[in-house]
Protein backbone atom coordinates (compact mmCIF):
# COMPACT_ATOMS: atom_id res chain seq x y z
CA UNK A 1 0.00 0.00 0.00
CA UNK A 2 1.49 3.50 -1.02
CA UNK A 3 0.17 6.33 1.20
CA UNK A 4 0.29 9.71 -0.37
CA UNK A 5 0.58 12.93 1.42
CA UNK A 6 -0.10 16.13 0.83
CA UNK A 7 1.00 19.59 2.90
CA UNK A 8 -1.96 21.96 3.38
CA UNK A 9 -2.73 25.84 3.78
CA UNK A 10 -2.36 24.81 7.91
CA UNK A 11 1.05 24.10 8.85
CA UNK A 12 -0.50 21.65 11.74
CA UNK A 13 -2.23 19.38 9.28
CA UNK A 14 -1.05 16.72 7.01
CA UNK A 15 -3.33 15.12 4.26
CA UNK A 16 -2.98 11.95 3.78
CA UNK A 17 -4.26 9.66 0.75
CA UNK A 18 -4.10 6.39 1.13
CA UNK A 19 -5.33 5.71 -2.70
CA UNK A 20 -8.58 4.42 -1.72
CA UNK A 21 -12.11 5.51 -0.60
CA UNK A 22 -11.90 6.19 3.36
CA UNK A 23 -15.43 7.70 4.11
CA UNK A 24 -18.40 6.80 1.42
CA UNK A 25 -20.19 9.67 2.39
CA UNK A 26 -20.17 12.56 4.48
CA UNK A 27 -17.53 13.61 6.73
CA UNK A 28 -15.86 12.84 10.14
CA UNK A 29 -14.49 15.53 12.17
CA UNK A 30 -12.86 13.95 15.49
CA UNK A 31 -10.67 16.49 18.07
CA UNK A 32 -10.05 14.05 20.72
CA UNK A 33 -9.41 10.32 21.54
CA UNK A 34 -12.72 10.44 23.12
CA UNK A 35 -14.21 11.34 19.77
CA UNK A 36 -12.48 9.50 18.17
CA UNK A 37 -13.62 5.81 20.20
CA UNK A 38 -16.60 5.91 17.17
CA UNK A 39 -14.16 5.01 14.69
CA UNK A 40 -11.23 2.31 14.53
CA UNK A 41 -8.96 4.19 12.20
CA UNK A 42 -9.12 7.67 14.32
CA UNK A 43 -8.48 5.84 17.55
CA UNK A 44 -5.56 4.71 16.17
CA UNK A 45 -4.34 7.55 14.94
CA UNK A 46 -5.02 9.51 18.29
CA UNK A 47 -2.75 6.77 19.58
CA UNK A 48 0.08 8.31 18.13
CA UNK A 49 1.67 10.93 20.54
CA UNK A 50 1.20 14.60 19.19
CA UNK A 51 -2.09 14.04 17.38
CA UNK A 52 -4.62 16.43 18.52
CA UNK A 53 -7.40 16.03 15.81
CA UNK A 54 -8.17 13.73 12.49
CA UNK A 55 -10.42 14.77 9.90
CA UNK A 56 -11.78 11.85 7.74
CA UNK A 57 -12.98 12.84 4.18
CA UNK A 58 -14.00 10.67 0.76
CA UNK A 59 -10.34 9.79 -0.30
CA UNK A 60 -8.25 11.55 2.44
CA UNK A 61 -7.03 11.62 5.50
CA UNK A 62 -6.48 14.99 7.78
CA UNK A 63 -4.24 14.40 10.87
CA UNK A 64 -3.36 17.71 12.95
CA UNK A 65 -0.47 17.74 15.54
CA UNK A 66 0.46 19.90 18.54
CA UNK A 67 4.19 20.73 18.88
CA UNK A 68 5.47 17.73 17.42
CA UNK A 69 7.89 17.99 14.43
CA UNK A 70 6.16 15.93 11.26
CA UNK A 71 9.29 14.11 10.65
CA UNK A 72 8.99 12.31 13.62
CA UNK A 73 5.55 12.15 13.62
CA UNK A 74 4.73 11.10 9.70
CA UNK A 75 6.20 7.62 9.91
CA UNK A 76 4.63 6.64 12.65
CA UNK A 77 0.97 7.81 11.10
CA UNK A 78 1.84 6.21 7.50
CA UNK A 79 2.52 3.34 9.67
CA UNK A 80 -1.08 3.56 11.84
CA UNK A 81 -3.13 4.36 8.37
CA UNK A 82 -0.90 1.31 6.73
CA UNK A 83 -1.81 -1.44 9.85
CA UNK A 84 -5.44 -0.25 9.88
CA UNK A 85 -6.27 -1.32 6.20
CA UNK A 86 -4.15 -4.14 6.55
CA UNK A 87 -6.22 -5.52 9.35
CA UNK A 88 -9.47 -5.06 7.36
CA UNK A 89 -11.29 -3.59 10.35
CA UNK A 90 -13.95 -0.83 9.18
CA UNK A 91 -12.93 3.24 9.25
CA UNK A 92 -16.24 3.45 11.56
CA UNK A 93 -16.99 1.68 14.16
CA UNK A 94 -21.21 -0.26 13.75
CA UNK A 95 -21.84 1.68 16.59
CA UNK A 96 -21.38 5.03 15.12
CA UNK A 97 -24.11 7.52 14.11
CA UNK A 98 -22.92 7.30 10.77
CA UNK A 99 -20.77 10.28 8.68
CA UNK A 100 -21.35 13.67 9.90
CA UNK A 101 -24.13 15.54 7.76
CA UNK A 102 -24.28 17.86 9.82
CA UNK A 103 -27.87 19.40 8.85
CA UNK A 104 -28.63 19.31 12.35
CA UNK A 105 -28.40 22.56 14.42
CA UNK A 106 -28.79 24.96 11.33
CA UNK A 107 -30.66 27.93 11.91
CA UNK A 108 -32.71 30.04 9.52
CA UNK A 109 -35.81 31.71 9.44
CA UNK A 110 -38.70 30.06 7.37
CA UNK A 111 -38.42 33.12 4.78
CA UNK A 112 -35.04 32.56 3.82
CA UNK A 113 -35.37 29.02 3.00
CA UNK A 114 -34.77 29.73 -0.75
CA UNK A 115 -31.37 31.86 -0.10
CA UNK A 116 -30.51 29.09 2.14
CA UNK A 117 -30.82 26.31 -0.44
CA UNK A 118 -28.76 28.91 -2.67
CA UNK A 119 -26.35 28.94 -0.30
CA UNK A 120 -25.99 25.34 0.58
CA UNK A 121 -25.64 24.70 -3.59
CA UNK A 122 -23.11 27.17 -4.10
CA UNK A 123 -21.20 25.78 -1.15
CA UNK A 124 -21.74 22.12 -2.71
CA UNK A 125 -20.61 23.13 -5.78
CA UNK A 126 -17.98 25.78 -5.70
CA UNK A 127 -16.54 25.92 -2.05
CA UNK A 128 -16.68 22.48 -0.84
CA UNK A 129 -14.68 20.88 -3.39
CA UNK A 130 -11.53 23.36 -2.99
CA UNK A 131 -11.75 23.23 0.44
CA UNK A 132 -11.23 19.13 0.38
CA UNK A 133 -8.05 19.88 -1.95
CA UNK A 134 -6.63 21.41 1.45
CA UNK A 135 -7.93 18.51 3.60
CA UNK A 136 -10.66 19.96 4.83
CA UNK A 137 -14.03 20.71 4.76
CA UNK A 138 -16.54 24.12 5.55
CA UNK A 139 -20.60 23.55 6.09
CA UNK A 140 -23.43 25.48 6.41
CA UNK A 141 -24.78 26.09 10.05
CA UNK A 142 -27.25 29.53 9.48
CA UNK A 143 -28.11 32.50 8.28
CA UNK A 144 -29.91 35.53 10.09
CA UNK A 145 -29.88 39.12 9.57
CA UNK A 146 -27.29 38.78 6.32
CA UNK A 147 -24.58 36.91 7.95
CA UNK A 148 -24.38 33.27 6.70
CA UNK A 149 -22.33 31.10 9.75
CA UNK A 150 -20.32 28.39 8.82
CA UNK A 151 -18.40 25.38 10.32
CA UNK A 152 -14.52 25.33 9.45
CA UNK A 153 -13.43 21.11 9.59
CA UNK A 154 -9.97 19.48 9.56
CA UNK A 155 -7.31 21.38 7.98
CA UNK A 156 -9.49 24.56 7.91
CA UNK A 157 -10.49 24.48 11.85
CA UNK A 158 -7.62 26.93 13.08
CA UNK A 159 -5.65 27.16 9.76
CA UNK A 160 -3.94 30.51 9.57
CA UNK A 161 -5.47 31.52 6.25
CA UNK A 162 -8.84 30.35 6.63
CA UNK A 163 -9.78 33.86 7.86
CA UNK A 164 -8.90 34.92 4.04
CA UNK A 165 -10.51 31.92 3.21
CA UNK A 166 -13.93 32.84 4.72
CA UNK A 167 -13.62 36.89 4.01
CA UNK A 168 -12.08 36.80 0.69
CA UNK A 169 -12.83 33.61 -1.37
CA UNK A 170 -16.50 32.28 0.17
CA UNK A 171 -17.48 35.83 0.97
CA UNK A 172 -17.16 37.54 -2.01
CA UNK A 173 -18.66 34.29 -4.21
CA UNK A 174 -21.84 34.35 -2.13
CA UNK A 175 -22.30 37.86 -1.96
CA UNK A 176 -21.80 37.84 -5.92
CA UNK A 177 -24.77 35.06 -6.44
CA UNK A 178 -26.76 36.66 -3.26
CA UNK A 179 -27.15 40.41 -2.67
CA UNK A 180 -28.88 39.50 0.65
CA UNK A 181 -25.40 38.30 1.95
CA UNK A 182 -23.88 40.86 3.63
CA UNK A 183 -20.67 38.53 5.28
CA UNK A 184 -19.61 35.32 6.29
CA UNK A 185 -18.80 33.97 10.03
CA UNK A 186 -16.94 30.90 11.21
CA UNK A 187 -18.40 29.43 14.08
Amino acid sequence: MFIQTEATPNPASLKFLPGKVVLEEGTADFRSAEEAAVSPLASRLFATPGVTGVFLGYDFISVTKDSAEWQHLKPAILGAIMEHYMSGAPVMGATAGGPDTDSEGEFYAEEDETIVVTIKELLETRVRPAVAQDGGDITFKGFKDGIVFLNMKGSCAGCPSSTATLKHGVQNLLRHFIPEVQQVEAV
